[in-house]
């Protein structure tokens, strides 16, 4: 395996797990870091994975995981991994696992996908981005949708404000890293300014959220829609005036004795 890190400047470095196979009492540098920038996510992957990095104004870029070298030594900088917008930060590093199917059928599997939620009646009215648009004529069989239904993940996404949706990983197509990314949130409005949290999630896991005020609601990730990327999802936590998200966990799958609340808990005092 490899390790990958991240930065909320939006560096990202390799290297090899094995260059830290020892550490003792006083710790080790793992990464060289300048000014106030800190790591926001390190995680172990393989040249085979996609690496996800999203942004507090809504953007994500996802790239492989062997377009960072590995690096040597562990007293320097990373690369970048994400081109920044001003007042823009990384907020979030995910590995996912990389599908063998071309964009065409990717296109094809998520309008697939919408269409029989829709028909399921979780209607999703996010219209499909014209260039998803433009391939999404692939034919696909019924055993190629089952397979790719079999490997799909979703990453949750929530704004500070407590709005929050799932959208496939395969909306997220895979440009080099460098780049600005694409939407990974519809922001604005009620939906807030900037994210919270992003990570991909299970359908049988429980959310975590925490706010400024100290206010937390637990909910189960079933309860969240699965949408478009770029829409601005539902209320997963009704904040205060002042009040906003400050933390999302996922919980793994606890067995679903706990008790849990409901989508659009209360924020404020309380």
């Amino acid at each position: 395996y490899d390790i990958m890190f991240a930065t909320k400047s939006g560096d990202v470095r390799r290297n090899k797990l094995s260059d830290f196979a020892t550490v003792n009492r006083a710790g080790k540098i793992a990464m060289k870091l300048e000014g106030d920038d800190h790591m926001v996510g390190v995680a172990l992957c393989t040249a085979e994975d996609d690496v996800l990095l999203t942004t507090a104004l809504g953007r994500a870029i996802r790239f492989k995981a062997d377009d960072v070298r590995v690096f040597k030594g562990r007293d320097s900088t990373g690369v970048r991994g994400v081109r920044l917008q001003s007042g823009d930060e990384v907020i979030s590093m995910a590995v996912l696992g990389r599908v063998d199917a071309t964009p065409e059928e990717r296109a094809a599997y998520v309008k697939h996908a919408n269409a029989m939620r829709k028909a399921a009646g979780d209607e999703d009215d996010t219209p499909v981005e014209a260039d998803e648009e433009a391939v999404a004529e692939a034919a696909l069989s019924i055993e190629r949708i089952a397979e790719l239904g079999a490997a799909e993940q979703f990453i949750l996404t929530v704004t500070e404000t407590g709005f929050g949706k799932r959208s496939s990983a395969y909306e997220y197509r895979r440009t080099g890293r460098g780049g600005q990314g694409l939407t990974a949130h519809g922001l604005g409005g009620r939906a807030g300014k900037r994210l919270a949290a992003a990570f991909p999630v299970e359908e049988t896991d429980d959310l975590l959220l925490v706010t400024s005020s100290g206010q937390m609601i637990r909910t189960r990730v079933s309860q969240v829609r699965v949408v478009g990327r770029s829409s601005q999802g539902v209320t997963i936590f009704r904040t205060a005036d002042g009040e906003k998200v400050v933390s999302v966990e996922r919980l793994a799958e606890t067995g679903g004795d706990e008790e849990v609340g409901e989508i659009e808990g209360e924020g404020g005092a309380g």
